[in-house]
């Protein structure tokens, strides 16, 4: 058992905190910008809640955050109250937002030169990973941090690799998106092409998800996009979100992404349909108009 503070319940985290009580028996606080949101998580699950993630962090081994995007990770832990203002040393802080590997390295280096270590571990598997403590954890960071981590992570992740040093799990969630991009566009155009052609959509999708084409999206997703139901899973908001981070950084590191660009301003258009809140499946949207 360990003492474990966790700072943003949103859709990932709120499920993700829940099974350091339910699994790991782990002594719990939580942190979230809105109080009453802590407050029914402590009332459903135990552990306590804090009034500012300073003092969330406060005496812990491990604190893990999960929060939007670059500027709310820098507020959440670098802020007057933030995390890193009262983290022990020698503790462990674990970040799973998805966010650049440039923060990620910049909150590596400011924690070691406060002494405690700092581990980027974007995930994968959507709410409902998180809900089924199945996720798929990306980490960056060096390995004894990590190995100590692993053991508590282990709680709500089905696979959780170490992939090189700091920023490297944000590198991988970046690899991660680029796939989702083109598999969900490449679905979307086909079930488009069987609809107009006519064909049995239930029998097709019997036959080639046995083979090549098959994909997670494929068996989860065929069925909401063909009846144009876009309420499942990840927002288009939060997708053009993590495609900007890696389109960002193939600027910096040279890497040409001319598909994954192209999905990125079919998002946009989804977003001016009014489908910001819409899953990533979505995108079928667009070839039905």
């Amino acid at each position: 058992m360990a003492k474990v503070a966790f700072v943003g319940l949103g859709v990932m985290g709120y499920p993700m905190a829940g099974h350091f009580k339910a699994k790991g028996g782990h002594e719990v606080t939580v942190f979230n910008r809105t109080a009453a949101k802590a407050e029914q998580w402590v009332s459903q699950h135990g552990g306590k809640s804090a009034p500012t993630p300073r003092q969330a962090a406060a005496g812990q081994d491990f604190v893990m955050a999960c929060v939007g995007n670059d500027n709310d990770l820098r507020q959440v832990m670098l802020g007057e109250d933030g995390v890193f203002a009262g983290v022990r040393p020698g503790a462990i802080v674990v970040d799973h937002t998805t966010a650049s590997a440039e923060i990620a390295r910049e909150l590596h280096a400011e924690a070691k030169k406060r002494g405690f270590e700092f581990i980027d571990a974007p995930v994968s598997g959507g709410q409902a990973g998180a809900e089924n403590g199945v996720l798929t954890v990306m980490c960056g960071g060096e390995p004894s941090p990590f190995a100590a981590a692993e053991k508590v992570i282990a709680a709500y992740a089905r696979t959780c690799n170490l992939m090189g040093p700091s920023g490297s799990g944000q590198l991988a969630k970046m690899a991660n998106q680029i796939c989702i991009a083109g598999i969900v566009e490449g679905l979307a155009e086909a079930l488009h092409f069987a609809m107009k052609a006519g064909l049995d959509i239930e029998k097709l999708i019997a036959t080639i998800s046995k083979g090549a084409a098959q994909s997670w999206q494929m068996e989860n997703r065929y069925k909401t996009m063909v009846a144009g139901k876009f309420d499942f899973g990840f927002a288009v908001d939060w997708m053009r979100k993590d495609l900007a981070i890696c389109l960002d950084e193939a600027r910096r590191n040279g890497a040409k992404l001319p598909v994954t660009a192209l999905v990125d301003q079919f998002y946009a258009q989804v977003q001016a349909m009014g489908g910001r809140r819409w899953d990533t499946s979505s995108l079928i949207a667009l070839l039905q108009r």
